[in-house]
């Protein structure tokens, strides 16, 4: 009787080592903020950075951040929302119809937008913030909603990203037999191939997403006017408060709304983890 053995897989301890002390960089800080959200602020000073020490405080901190100067924190995360869900949203959007264009569709010029995408990947956008600052400032959209929209909507490595993944998971034959059919180019696009799309479509939605709710800088010099922070420019400013004459530090509701601002990033992760796995490793393989 013939008899099968399971090779099992292989371990090593230096890569282990290495995730060990991989998890250990990325969780710190993150039981460092859970930890100091939680105390007053005398005890900020007071008590070692990685222990709790007096009053457990969290709540009271989370109150007293929604409600300090008028509740502006609400504002501050509403600001947010909207930047994410009409700049993330439609890079998304504009990533996907390109990046399928691109991938499905030859003209002539193909290779040069190729080249000019994969360059674009390649500047960090601080390098683009002040020149998209002047030009704003020419057309009079410096300190509106418009001036961190707009410029979150243009997404070279989403549209790359799309590009790349709809090139393996859409099969020609699909879009042929579509067309024998007498479906139109608009029609195969949003019936049959956004299908094939969604595991890419998260992917992208999740990278703008993070990188729309994170953006700092180019808040920083658009906007002056308080009523129209994101949540990482109007923490920083609280934080300040610290600084200067009169100072009035409330680096215990720096810390809350910080641990606040990270919570709605961490559920979309989690409820997204399958499709931004798969979307990561589609188009790694081809057949």
């Amino acid at each position: 009787m013939a008899t099968f053995s399971v090779t099992q897989p292989r371990k090593s301890r230096v890569l282990t080592g290495f995730m060990a002390l991989y998890l250990l960089y990325t969780l710190v800080p993150l039981v460092w903020l859970v930890i100091n959200a939680s105390k007053t602020q005398p005890a900020l000073f007071s008590t070692s950075g990685l222990s709790f020490g007096g009053t457990f405080a969290l709540f009271d901190n989370i109150g007293q951040t929604f409600t300090y100067n008028g509740g502006i924190f609400f504002r501050w995360l509403g600001n947010t929302l909207l930047y994410v869900v009409v700049g993330a949203g439609g890079a998304t959007i504009l990533a996907t119809a390109a990046g399928y264009g691109l991938a499905k569709y030859r003209f002539p010029g193909r290779r040069a937008v190729f080249a000019v995408v994969l360059g674009a990947v390649a500047v960090p956008p601080t390098a683009l913030a002040v020149p998209t600052f002047l030009m704003f400032s020419k057309l009079g959209l410096t300190n509106t909603p418009l001036a961190v929209i707009i410029p979150s909507l243009i997404s070279p490595f989403g549209l790359y990203l799309i590009w790349v993944y709809a090139a393996d998971a859409i099969p020609d034959e699909l879009l042929e037999a579509a067309r024998i059919d007498g479906a139109g180019e608009i029609r195969i696009f949003l019936t049959v191939t956004l299908r094939q799309l969604v595991p890419g479509i998260i992917t992208v939605t999740l990278f703008t997403m993070v990188q729309t709710w994170n953006n700092y800088f180019l808040p920083l010099i658009m906007l002056s006017e308080p009523k129209w922070y994101p949540l990482t420019v109007g923490l920083n400013q609280w934080s300040a408060q610290a600084n200067g004459a009169g100072a009035q530090p409330i680096f215990n509701l720096v810390l809350t709304g910080s641990l606040l601002t990270i919570i709605p990033l961490v559920v979309a992760f989690l409820l997204m983890q399958r499709f931004w796995q798969s979307g990561l490793s589609a188009g790694s393989v081809k057949q």
